[in-house]
């Protein structure tokens, strides 16, 4: 018996570590021609990094531009799908920017924790072409979130919004793997908690009661190292992990926020 349960725990923690990538990344590949389609002005945006990967990113343009929002989604799909999401903010005048990460739609490169960072900042630089630091929010959902904290950590911008946050990559592999040395097997930590203290702007935070992915203590325990006077949160009664934007409440406070 305790040979099988020896044997069990070195096969779990094995496909946790080898098979990672795989759990927590789930792109969908568009061909190179691939042609966009959406119903408000954008302009297809192709950077180049210092490693020879490319960055396919949307950039979205309202008629009466408020700013813009840098978009970063979560960890599943493509431009094809998320563009249209992105869409909803350029209906509130503003102008939106979003990337696909590498190996996600037309982006090519290998992943790790490190280009995540490294591509987030290349598109800061992009924007920075055309707006200044307080004209641009950061906008973060699901695996998006440890990204726009990292980068509104190292940048002066105007607002950082996160839509169902992590505490850390950890902390969430620790509350379904307790059993394991998660902070060992782990490669990408994500470590949220650490970057976002560090951000100096307002922060918000919008999290639904009822998140099978992201617990919703998850962005509470988020919330709670946070300054009350810096940051809001937004308890989406109900709310699920991909279904904020259906409820009021959510919708009144971005409007709220935003406007």
């Amino acid at each position: 018996m305790l040979l099988v349960i020896v044997t069990l725990y070195i096969m779990i923690g094995a496909s946790l570590y080898f098979l990672q990538e795989r759990i927590l990344f789930m792109p969908t590949v568009l061909p190179q021609d691939y042609q966009y389609e959406f119903n408000h002005p954008f302009e297809e945006v192709f950077l180049e990094t210092a490693d020879d990967a490319v960055i396919n990113a949307l950039h979205f343009k309202a008629e009466h531009s408020k700013g813009v929002i840098f978009y970063f989604h979560g960890n599943a799909g493509d431009l094809s799908g998320w563009g249209t999401i992105a869409e909803f903010f350029v209906k509130m005048d503003y102008d939106v920017f979003i990337m696909d990460y590498r190996s996600y739609g037309k982006s090519t490169g290998k992943l790790s924790e490190a280009v995540f960072y490294k591509d987030a900042q290349y598109g800061y630089n992009y924007l920075k072409q055309s707006y200044s630091d307080s004209e641009i929010t950061l906008y973060g959902r699901s695996l998006g979130t440890g990204i726009a904290a990292y980068i509104a950590s190292k940048n002066q911008v105007k607002l950082l919004i996160l839509e169902t946050p992590y505490y850390s990559m950890v902390d969430m592999a620790k509350s379904r793997f307790s059993f394991l040395p998660v902070r060992s097997i782990l490669q990408y930590k994500f470590p949220t908690n650490e970057f976002i203290v560090s951000v100096v702007c307002p922060i918000v935070i919008f999290h639904g009661t009822d998140d099978g992915i992201v617990p919703f203590k998850s962005g509470k325990k988020l919330f709670g190292i946070l300054p009350k006077s810096q940051a809001t949160f937004f308890e989406i009664a109900g709310g699920g992990h991909n279904n904020l934007i259906d409820f009021e409440a959510y919708r009144n406070g971005i409007e709220k926020v935003l406007k």
